[in-house]
């Protein structure tokens, strides 16, 4: 499949197509929902999106891994040399650390402002000594470049029906809600981190704050207040995804299947964390495989689909047959031919 969408995007050069192929593997181990959607694109545009996610990977993985034993001095070393990597490929357009190099080419190819990836690096750069957000304002100024912009890089990539800066506050809106969604599922994972990404504000309004979160992630113990205060942050990110939601009509129609799957797996992730309880600070809530085939299903129909009405019209209009079909019979016919 690899050799395929390279093939199809027209990618010839050996180094770039190993480039692509790093970012595709890691798109594949570690986003299995938004890997699931992107195979729905059309075939031409996927490595674009690995490259994409590819690089958001490896700067998150840089900051984030638990089983690293890097130092704060050391990541913060590690993500200033990925920023010089990062300005040096987009100036020259190429890289000798492969997923820069695709990184580059995409958004030359693609025309992306180079600004989403240094304001993305800023919120990276952020993760290394912020570990709590007093309100809900500074925990948007935070997801703006580790999220928003996720959305607003991928615009030119999927195509639109609109001018982009019509569709560009929703595309930014749905990787705000990804990342909501992500916050949720993942609140015992980042007091691992030592982090705390629901604001404080919305913690406090039912009584919440960062050492009840300790104490029950540490006793397994729960407690209704939290329980509460994860309903109330679950009501904050449906309100995101109803913002994101006119944009998917907005996208060129080939696209539309992949980004409404990404939106209808991860909504259900909320309705994972729901239906676990709330347990969010005990462990991961995840989508049920067979949940996540019929979505997967649902949205290659809507592919098969897309792709027929293109063909139609670039086919133009059928001519009518020479003899007329027969005339359907009448309800009224079929009963008494039932009767």
């Amino acid at each position: 499949m690899t050799r395929r969408e390279l093939d199809a995007a027209g990618i010839t050069d050996p180094g770039l197509r190993d480039a692509y192929t790093r970012c595709r593997q890691l798109n594949a181990r570690h986003g299995k929902s938004y890997f699931l959607a992107t195979r729905l694109l059309p075939i031409e545009r996927r490595p674009a999106v690995h490259a994409l996610y590819g690089f958001a990977r490896w700067a998150d993985d840089i900051v984030d891994d638990l089983h690293s034993e890097a130092t704060a001095a050391e990541r913060a070393h590690r993500l200033r040399a990925l920023s010089d990597r990062l300005d040096n490929g987009l100036r020259r357009g190429r890289s000798p650390e492969p997923v820069v190099h695709a990184l580059a080419h995409t958004a030359d190819r693609y025309g992306i402002d180079t600004q989403y990836f240094a304001d993305f690096l800023l919120s990276m750069r952020s993760d290394l000594d912020v570990t709590d957000y007093p309100t809900l304002d500074d925990l948007r100024r935070y997801m703006h470049g580790s999220a928003a912009v996720i959305g607003l890089q991928l615009l030119p990539v999927l195509g639109t029906v609109v001018p982009r800066d019509e569709a560009a506050p929703h595309a930014a809106a749905l990787g705000v809600a990804f990342q909501l969604t992500n916050f949720l599922r993942d609140v015992g994972e980042d007091l691992d981190r030592g982090r705390v990404y629901l604001p404080a504000d919305l913690l406090a309004a039912h009584g919440v704050d960062r050492e009840l979160l300790l104490w029950s992630r540490d006793t397994g113990q729960r407690d209704p207040r939290i329980t509460a205060s994860l309903k109330a942050a679950a009501r904050l990110t449906e309100g995101v995804y109803r913002e994101a939601a006119p944009g998917v009509a907005m996208l060129e129609p080939a696209s539309r299947p992949c980004i409404r799957t990404a939106f209808v797996l991860y909504r259900g992730i909320l309705r994972a964390v729901a239906d676990d309880g709330y347990a969010s600070v005990h462990r991961r809530a995840a989508v049920p495989p067979l949940r996540r085939g019929v979505v997967a299903l649902d949205g290659l129909t809507r592919v098969l689909a897309a792709r027929i009405r293109q063909r139609r019209a670039a086919t133009g209009p059928q001519r009518a047959p020479l003899t007329a079909p027969p005339t359907p019979p009448t309800e009224k016919k079929v009963e008494e031919k039932a009767a």
